[in-house]
């Protein structure tokens, strides 16, 4: 037996092989910025070749190159005033909606969280109203709220409601048990917990739950710009005007316009996420 041991081969550690796994060290920061810009030039440059040699010049309308795209929509002062008009409009109701999600998604997440009653009162529901396609509840809310600015609130409501709910019911729920048995040990009553403990360790997953809803909240703005016509006009009912001319170019300017209220929203939610993350990590 000690010969056979002795004659065991001397166990090495695995070595790593790079390309199965992303490492987040070195040049990962390059990567990320250099990637998606990389894909831009790419797609831009794939565009082009579509539009101005691919296409025939009376079927041009149909894709416009990026040039016109930019000057029809941002460099000419007629379109850019028209398109960032309307976006505000979209804006301001997306942010009040969302505002307004995250406050009752919070709210009924606490609720759900600390009554079992509650979540099997109100959870169901809410999976109910996520599966309901929006627009098939917009004629409905306009029957019941008008056609102005009351009904695309409720939309963008709407549309953005269920992930704070689940996200901030799984903030909840994660706190570990030990950090339970010590709020226990100190006779910690119900409020105290959720204040102290639950609500601090709910919030990374809180957050990451608004960082989706605020690009939901957009698209429920922009859907229900197409449906609720009455009030300012927001980009939406601009876009599905744009259709109408075959004002292309003004259309995919207004496209571009839009997304960019979303990935504002959504790089801010992530920048107070990280912001969250790196504070409540262990300093080494």
């Amino acid at each position: 037996m000690t010969a056979l041991l002795e004659t065991q081969p001397e166990t090495r550690p695995l070595t790593k092989v790079p390309f199965l796994r992303f490492d987040p060290g070195h040049g990962s920061r390059t990567v990320r910025w250099v990637a998606p810009v990389l894909t831009l030039v790419i797609v831009l440059g794939v565009w082009t070749l579509v539009s101005t040699q691919l296409l025939s010049p009376t079927r041009q309308f149909l894709l416009p190159s990026p040039w016109e795209v930019l000057e029809a929509g941002f460099l000419q002062e007629a379109g850019r005033t028209e398109i960032f008009t309307a976006l505000w409009s979209t804006t301001r109701i997306a942010l009040v909606g969302l505002v307004l999600a995250m406050a009752i998604g919070v709210f009924f997440a606490i609720v759900m969280s600390q009554a079992r009653w509650a979540e099997a009162s109100f959870y169901p529901y809410a999976v109910i109203l996520q599966t309901i396609p929006i627009l098939a509840m917009v004629p409905l809310l306009g029957f019941w709220f008008g056609y102005d600015f009351t009904s695309r609130l409720v939309v963008c409501v709407l549309h953005s409601l269920f992930p704070i709910i689940t996200n901030t019911m799984f903030g909840i729920a994660s706190v570990d048990d030990n950090l339970h048995d010590q709020f226990s040990l100190f006779r910690a009553s119900r409020w105290q917990r959720l204040i102290h403990l639950q609500l601090p360790a709910a919030l990374p997953a809180a957050l990451a739950g608004f960082r989706i809803s605020a690009g939901m909240a957009v698209v429920g703005s922009i859907i229900a710009d197409f449906f609720f016509r009455q009030g300012q006009p927001g980009i939406g009912r601009l876009i599905d005007t744009y259709r109408q001319s075959l004002d292309t170019d003004l259309m995919m300017a207004a496209l571009a316009a839009s997304s960019l209220v979303g990935i504002v929203l959504f790089l801010l939610f992530g920048a107070v996420l990280r912001t969250v993350e790196a504070h409540r990590s262990p300093r080494r």
